[in-house]
């Protein structure tokens, strides 16, 4: 299976940091959706199927439908001797150089970046992108929505899967040369990390949680939509740029991603999950959007999960829909 690596042409002038209201002259939201199918392997596929998954149900028409202007969805690739170097966890990294590029130019061009992703090691791609936009490396933040911490590295992990260490890697905390080759060179300040509904930590992953004080929210206070939730958006804005919320399909309710290998209880529904996601995304520093790990094809036989997905998606359009509205 290959996959090209698409160029996109910048259709305006770049975008600034005060007027990213990632909407048109026509009040319609400007949506760049790219697919990224590389996972880093090591238990799982190297190149995914979800990406491909999640266009083939009709996101397209949906958002269109919604309301949305898009881009011609863009593909992550490698080029030919890039699929021929060493080791999927570095070929990953560099696909995760080149999604940064297509974070940079959709943000520069004022489009709300959505990507479409495998699993949450792309995160750090995506950071990448947007630390190149920002008025300094360190004023990104990042909203991390999963069932689990995704907060191990190489010492603390009990599994040794690489999609259990992207957020301490974007941090800082191990694998620094995948974070430079990922096109993210100065790590994301703890600070400007938080874990939505996390229920699920190893303990070692546990106690490096709470040795950075990373802020955390719960299941709970997605489905009251809790003043919380307000409190850390207007306090990430305050002190970053940029915001990326960044969601894995493993945090919803296990009926609703009964193909995730790694469901855990007591997670919010997609519609409870989707209308806090509208809420983060009224707020202007909020740019960018990822949803990762769906079930797809024979592990989603009844498209349960891939509407989910799109429901969070258009959730994102959503809330930034309301910031054109008087």
């Amino acid at each position: 299976m290959k996959f090209l690596m698409t160029a996109l042409v910048l259709l305006s002038a770049p975008g600034t940091l005060e007027a990213q209201r990632l909407v048109d002259d026509q009040g319609r939201v400007q949506v760049a959706l790219v697919k990224m199918p590389y996972t880093g392997g090591r238990n799982v596929p190297e190149i995914s199927d979800v990406p491909d998954y999640l266009e083939g149900g009709g996101i397209v028409g949906l958002l269109e439908g919604q309301g949305a202007s898009l881009r011609p969805m863009v593909t992550v690739g490698l080029t030919a001797d890039q699929e021929r170097d060493y080791g999927p966890w570095h070929r990953m990294a560099m696909a995760n150089g080149h999604l940064a590029g297509f974070a940079e130019q959709s943000l520069r061009a004022n489009y709300l970046h959505v990507g479409l992703l495998a699993n949450c090691t792309s995160l750090i791609g995506v950071l990448g992108g947007m630390q190149k936009v920002a008025t300094s490396p360190e004023r990104i933040g990042l909203v991390f929505i999963d069932a689990h911490g995704d907060f191990n590295t190489p010492e603390t992990t009990l599994s040794g899967m690489l999609g259990g260490m992207p957020v301490a890697v974007a941090a800082g905390l191990g694998l620094h040369i995948l974070r430079n080759e990922s096109g993210l060179p100065i790590p994301i300040p703890t600070e400007n990390i938080v874990l939505g509904a996390a229920r699920d930590l190893d303990p070692l992953e546990r106690a490096l949680v709470e040795e950075h004080q990373l802020t955390r929210f719960s299941t709970e206070d997605i489905i009251m939509l809790s003043p919380k939730l307000h409190r850390i958006m207007e306090d990430l804005s305050a002190r970053t740029d940029l915001i990326y919320v960044h969601i894995d399909m493993d945090v919803l309710d296990p009926d609703e991603v009964p193909g995730h290998p790694l469901t855990v209880p007591n997670g919010p529904t997609s519609e409870e999950l989707a209308a806090a996601i509208a809420l983060m995304f009224t707020y202007e520093k909020a740019v960018a959007f990822g949803v990762a790990s769906t079930p797809a094809n024979e592990r989603d036989p009844d498209g349960v999960s891939r509407q989910a997905a799109y429901r969070l998606i258009q959730g994102a359009v959503d809330g930034v829909k309301r910031r054109a509205m008087p």
